[in-house]
This record gives C-alpha cells, sequence and structure tokens, in this order.
C-alpha cells in the first residue's frame, strides 16, 4: 500500500507538471464526437483516449488509468447503451496501459501487442492488469461489425509493442506519445530510440488517414485531433535537433557545452521549450556517441 501511494504521489506530480500550460483552458474536457460514431475523451486534456460506437459494441483506444477509465465508461455510457467489448492499448508504459480492469468489470476484452504484454506481466504496477489477449507482426486488421481498425506495429521507436491504430473508413487514426503537437520532447525523453522514431514517424505518414488523434496534444483544440502536419512536426523537430547538434559540432563547439549552446528559435513557442529543450538536446548528444538506446533485434521476436 505504501508503494503504491509513493508511485501515485509521483503519476500525480507528473500529470501536474506536464499540463499545467493548458490545465485551465482544458478543465471542462470530456466527449467530443470527430466523426459518426468516433469520439475523443479526456478528463482534464492531459490525457486522451478515443472510442467508437460500432455495431457489435463499444471499442476503446488506450484505457490510461483507472479514474479515467471510470470517467469514460461513464460517458461512454451517457451516448450508447451498447456494451464495451474491447479495450485496445498502444504500449507498456504504466502511464497508458493501466486501468484496464474497468473495461473487464463492464465485460470487455483488453488486446496489446506480445512486447507490450511480456513488458507488463514482467512489471506489475498497482493500477494495471495484464491484457486478456495480445496479437504479434507488424500488421492486423480487426472487424467490429462494419468497422474496421488496423492496427500497425512499427518496431522500435517508443516503449514495447507500440501499436498505432488506424480506421480506414474513417480515415482517422489514434497515436500515443509518437507525436504531441505543440510541444517539445518530454524530459530526457525516456524509452525513446530516436532514428528508429524518426523512420517511424516517416512511415506512419505513409498510412492511408487524414486525420489523427493523439494521446497527449498542446494545440488549441486536442479533443479534435489533427493531422499529417502534426506528424510532420514533430519528425521536424527531432531532426532539426540533430542537424542543430551536428552544427555546433562542425563550428568547433564543445560537445558538452553545446545542450546550453543550442536553440531553436523556430520552436521556442512550444510547451516546454524553456524546461525541456537543454535535456533533448543530451539525449542526442548521448545517443550520437554512446550508440542508439534502447535497442532489441525485433526480428528475432
Amino acid at each position: 500500500m505504501k508503494r503504491f501511494k509513493v508511485l501515485t504521489s509521483i503519476f500525480i506530480a507528473y500529470i501536474a507538471f506536464i499540463s499545467a500550460p493548458l490545465a485551465q483552458a482544458k478543465a471542462s474536457a470530456k466527449a467530443v464526437e470527430i466523426a459518426q460514431n468516433i469520439y475523443t475523451f479526456s478528463q482534464s486534456g492531459e490525457y486522451i483516449s478515443m472510442f467508437a460506437v460500432t455495431d457489435e459494441g463499444v471499442v476503446v483506444f488506450e484505457t490510461i488509468n483507472t479514474p479515467h477509465a471510470k470517467a469514460m465508461v461513464k460517458e461512454i455510457q451517457s451516448i450508447t447503451d451498447k456494451p464495451i467489448v474491447w479495450a485496445l492499448q498502444t504500449h507498456n508504459h504504466w502511464d497508458h496501459s493501466s486501468g484496464g480492469q474497468v473495461f473487464l468489470d463492464q465485460g470487455a476484452k483488453i488486446l496489446a501487442h506480445k512486447d507490450a504484454a511480456k513488458w507488463i506481466k514482467a512489471n506489475p504496477y498497482p493500477d494495471m492488469v495484464n491484457p486478456t489477449d495480445t496479437w504479434s507482426g507488424s500488421r492486423k486488421d480487426m472487424m467490429f461489425g462494419d468497422t474496421k481498425v488496423e492496427l500497425h506495429f512499427l518496431g522500435l521507436n517508443h516503449g514495447m509493442g507500440m501499436t498505432v491504430f488506424v480506421l480506414p473508413k474513417e480515415r482517422i487514426a489514434y497515436i500515443a506519445d509518437l507525436v504531441t503537437p505543440n510541444r517539445v520532447i518530454f524530459a530526457v525523453v525516456p524509452d525513446f530510440n530516436p532514428r528508429e522514431w524518426e523512420r517511424s514517424l516517416s512511415e506512419i505518414l505513409a498510412l492511408d488517414f487524414d486525420r489523427a488523434v493523439f494521446s497527449h496534444n498542446e494545440g488549441e483544440n486536442p479533443l479534435q485531433g489533427g493531422g499529417k502536419e502534426e506528424i510532420q512536426a514533430q519528425l521536424a523537430f527531432i531532426q532539426d535537433l540533430r542537424a542543430g547538434f551536428y552544427a555546433e559540432l562542425q563550428k568547433g563547439t564543445n560537445p558538452f557545452l553545446i545542450p546550453s549552446v543550442l536553440k531553436l528559435p523556430k520552436y521556442e513557442n512550444w510547451v516546454g521549450y524553456d524546461q525541456w529543450l537543454e535535456m533533448n538536446i543530451w539525449r542526442i548528444l548521448s545517443d550520437e556517441f554512446m550508440g542508439p538506446f534502447p535497442w532489441y533485434d525485433v526480428d528475432a521476436k
């Protein structure tokens, strides 16, 4: 119980820190219908889920945590009397794949990529349950009545088993953590492989959709989502970080001074620029000198 309270305190502090710039503007966020029978949902704007009301029942994208999940169930029940049949999770991290028991209690199944499921089983967390179902490979298509959902695993990028969901008929994608519009990368870029992240973003841009819902969004209308423009901007930021780092090296700047010297004024209005840019640059420096991490042989798994 003591460990749970400590972890909860850390989680609350993290939420408060990352959400402070837009907390007041997002305080009343709930469910928003962005296409016929497709809704985004957030308690207060820090984390955004999505759900689809299908012929077979409701499909939820991203469980987040118990308070978020309970609020989402209540909102779903105010919209439809159809049962919640599936909760689909993007990846392994505690702050995205917790709260699953709420959906199990509703009779739903929980699905995650096998790589995420292995990590979840090996790293238990008080608010997390193991997925009931897993999938493997790089692509899986699921049908819920006449609603099709494509599951895309793009290999290494962030976390374990990171899955991008695409609803082809509605031309909508759900993307967690790989893109956060209008924000520099969180802190020291935890659990990202930057070069593989770049590759993954390029592959996401090649997928067939128009609109994207992002699990974090510091734009003006976060629950409305965005599109490929925001994905391209995220890719450009990572590339500009690396290009700026190497430009300073070529000028003869001491590598260990680059994080405090390099500025990217193009992004100075993005959330976290003053707090996190220097940490972002340190991460690029580390990767370029030590080699990429995390890393594992995706094909061997």
